[in-house]
């Protein structure tokens, strides 16, 4: 027995690599090993002999795992080193780059319009996107004949036959948002309706699905001055553009009377347009004072009350501040572009000038 103790610890000591000390760990203490066979021989021995061999082939067993842990771990420090004096490492090299996120221009523009017109005590309406008929055209004094309610403006969800409920279609505007505030809060109020919007068009600056942002404001005493100020405060905080010109021009809306397209001074050097200056116009919203049968369908007594309202489309004013050319670049471009125009961390002008967070 000492033989083969001192056998195996010999070689164990002078084995060189993790996979040789396997080899000798099998053959001395695996289910056919020298000293697993040893074992199986006590079973043949008599008692007197059991109690004599099998606590020296226990302590064999016992000093030869010992002997090959103590090699395994002595060969993997060796390796160690051996990595260690070999490779090295520049910890004065900068760390690998990683993605970094971007704020999208719609969702940045949605904010930085919902922080100028909160500084003038707007608050934010929401509401759902699926409308009824009543709510996306009746209540906003919008007849039937009126060509935006035909199918190719419009998308209808489908009906079941037999389904008789009142048609619901993918709101065309946000102004359905201000009859659910009127109804909610009645008046005095003053709301911002901002959000996804959906009409059958696609060119370079229309798409199926765009976004919005309507205003209103209902008193005892509201005018279109105070419809004035409301947007030249707004294109000034928005364009960060002091004293920025401004011109209404008559028009058309079933749901204001009277009303008026808003237009904002501009012009055209070197093929970019610059906002605020030079003798050019150009159309950014539509507006006017309330109609009473839109207050009426609200819930609020035109005679008592009158209050005015504006729109306007975010991806489309994102598109002047930032100088994007095509509205369909929002939606199906590869969005590398973003760091193009600068969009990164949320920078949101405030009324008041400077940044708010």
């Amino acid at each position: 027995m000492d033989a083969l103790r001192q056998k195996y610890i010999d070689a164990i000591a002078n084995v060189a690599d993790e996979s040789a000390l396997e080899d000798l760990r099998v053959a001395a203490v695996g289910k056919k090993g020298e000293v697993s066979l040893k074992m199986r021989e006590l079973g043949k021995m008599t008692p007197e002999e059991r109690q004599v061999a099998g606590p020296k082939l226990n302590a064999l067993k016992d000093e030869i795992n010992s002997a090959i842990a103590a090699k395994k771990a002595a060969l993997a420090d060796a390796a160690l080193d051996e990595r260690l004096r070999s490779e090295w490492l520049d910890v004065t090299l900068p760390s690998r780059t990683r993605p970094r996120g971007t704020i999208h221009p719609v969702s940045q523009v949605t904010e930085e319009v919902s922080a100028i017109f909160a500084d003038m005590g707007f608050k934010v309406a929401e509401g759902p996107q699926i409308e009824n008929d009543w709510y996306n055209f009746d209540a906003l004094n919008i007849p039937p004949h009126h060509p935006a309610r035909q199918e190719f403006d419009t998308f209808y969800m489908n009906r079941a036959e037999g389904d008789n409920r009142p048609p619901h279609v993918l709101r065309t505007h946000t102004s359905p948002l201000q009859i659910r505030a009127m109804e909610k809060t009645g008046a005095p109020i003053r709301v911002i309706a901002p959000g996804r919007v959906y009409r059958s068009d696609y060119d370079q600056t229309h798409t199926p699905m765009f976004h919005q942002v309507e205003g209103m404001a209902i008193g005892k005493d509201i005018s279109l001055a105070n419809l004035k100020w409301v947007l030249e405060e707004f294109f000034a905080a928005f364009f960060e553009i002091d004293g920025i010109k401004t011109r209404f021009r008559a028009s058309h809306f079933p749901f204001t009377e009277p009303s008026a397209e808003v237009d904002i001074q501009c012009s055209w050097v070197d093929g970019q347009l610059r906002i605020g200056e030079g003798d050019g116009w150009m159309e950014v919203l539509g507006s006017g004072m309330m109609h009473p049968k839109v207050l009426q369908a609200g819930g609020i007594d035109p005679d008592k009350w009158q209050g005015f309202a504006f729109g306007m489309g975010i991806d489309r004013i994102a598109m002047l501040k930032y100088g994007i050319p095509d509205l369909r670049a929002f939606f199906d471009s590869d969005l590398r572009w973003l760091r193009h125009y600068g969009f990164g961390a949320l920078d949101v002008p405030t009324l008041h000038g400077g940044l708010s967070r």
